[in-house]
């Protein structure tokens, strides 16, 4: 896969605000959105201008597709989820990102969208979200957990 250099690759503010980082793949950041609600992981190409999948090398585009659905598979494993919603907006946010959201028939916006329907519910204790999803995500190849200070 041939990766453009990353040096002057920056994370949305709106994803950065909303986000804990978890950690990278191959060719993404792993993020986890703060709302308890829903578990709820984005993955960002650390490319800099992309807004779409189309935009990316051919190459790039089968790397995201083998991530994304490396952490679709880490979620209905884990979670034992009803269905793994995954989508690229970017109505809001113009960077490329796949949410991936662990839906369940009991959740509180089933089996409507989660965007919109109820308002964020921060995690309590964040620290503890984000190694609990590290330790998961430690299965995945080429996962590197995001080092805190």
């Amino acid at each position: 896969m041939n990766t453009p250099a990353v040096s002057d690759f920056a994370l949305h503010p709106q994803l950065a605000a909303d986000t804990q980082p978890l950690g990278e793949l191959p060719l993404s950041l792993v993020l986890l959105v703060n709302d308890s609600q829903y578990p709820w992981l984005i993955l960002v190409p650390k490319q800099t201008n992309l807004r779409e999948m189309h935009h990316l090398s051919e190459a790039c585009q089968q790397q995201l597709m083998r991530e994304s659905c490396a952490i679709a598979s880490v979620m209905e494993m884990e979670l034992s989820a009803d269905k793994i919603n995954v989508a690229a907006l970017g109505n809001m946010v113009p960077q490329l990102h796949l949410h991936h959201v662990a839906r369940f028939t009991a959740d509180a916006a089933w089996p409507a969208p989660i965007w919109g329907k109820h308002p964020t519910i921060a995690y309590a204790k964040p620290s503890q979200e984000v190694a609990l999803w590290q330790q998961r995500l430690s299965k995945v190849d080429g996962f590197t957990p995001a080092r805190y200070a």
